[in-house]
């Protein structure tokens, strides 16, 4: 998944911890992306990449000079990573959001990203909805983070957002619309919240609508599907 941690020393296995909410839906937007994100980096870079290659083979002394540099950078950069991913583990809340917060200061491009994100994380495996929920909406309006990340940012902070009595329902239904679209790899997870905050909201017959729509989506990851099935249940069809 998009945000599991690098590997650290092997120890005798114990009981495997229970999956929170966000690793639940981490394992979901794996399966949404995997069928989009393929088909449309390659019909928007494929034409390129004859001409990448011999652009390679052309500077290959110095593409192995920077490939050397950036290897040597990525390692330190995965360490500290792995550092503060076994800070959070070990639940030493404090030490492993500074870590995370260093690594997304000085680190290279992916990995601030990702510290960015696990600082939300921690904040809401904490119980902080509402902070998590700021940490999130942050990285979404961030116009230096990709597209596709800003809207992950917007999932999951619309997911803290439900359990916080503070908020602005139809401004996170504003901003779930976006990714609500069939060209949305976030589509599935979107539409789920959105029918969770119609249901919140009050609006039985939204939500009746959305999680059919849902449940009866061949292609939605089969997690969502069970649960929009489950909430038809609820709210009777």
């Amino acid at each position: 998944a998009l945000f599991r941690s690098f590997p650290v020393a092997e120890k005798t296995p114990e009981k495997t911890p229970k999956k929170t909410e966000d690793d639940i839906l981490f394992d979901e937007i794996d399966d949404e992306l995997r069928q989009d994100r393929a088909h449309k980096l390659w019909r928007a870079y494929g034409h390129y990449a004859v001409g990448a290659v011999l652009a390679i083979v052309i500077s290959v002394a110095g593409y192995q000079g920077w490939q050397k540099y950036q290897l040597s950078s990525r390692l330190a950069d995965g360490a500290k990573f792995a550092a503060a991913a076994g800070l959070a583990d070990a639940d030493k809340f404090d030490a492993a959001f500074k870590a995370f917060a260093e690594l997304s200061d000085s680190g290279g491009e992916g990995y601030q990203l990702l510290a960015r994100f696990n600082q939300a994380r921690l904040l809401a495996d904490r119980g902080e909805a509402g902070n998590a929920a700021i940490a999130y909406r942050v990285l979404a309006d961030d116009p230096d983070v990709e597209p596709l990340y800003r809207g992950l940012a917007v999932v999951l902070g619309a997911l803290q957002e439900l359990n916080d009595a503070s908020t602005d329902w139809a401004a996170l239904q504003k901003r779930l619309e976006p990714l609500m679209a069939d060209s949305s790899p976030w589509r599935f997870s979107a539409r789920e919240l959105a029918g969770l905050l119609a249901k919140r909201s009050g609006d039985t017959t939204k939500a009746k609508k959305l999680f059919s729509g849902l449940a009866e989506d061949r292609i939605a990851p089969q997690g969502i599907r069970n649960r929009a099935r489950e909430m038809l249940s609820i709210l009777g069809k």
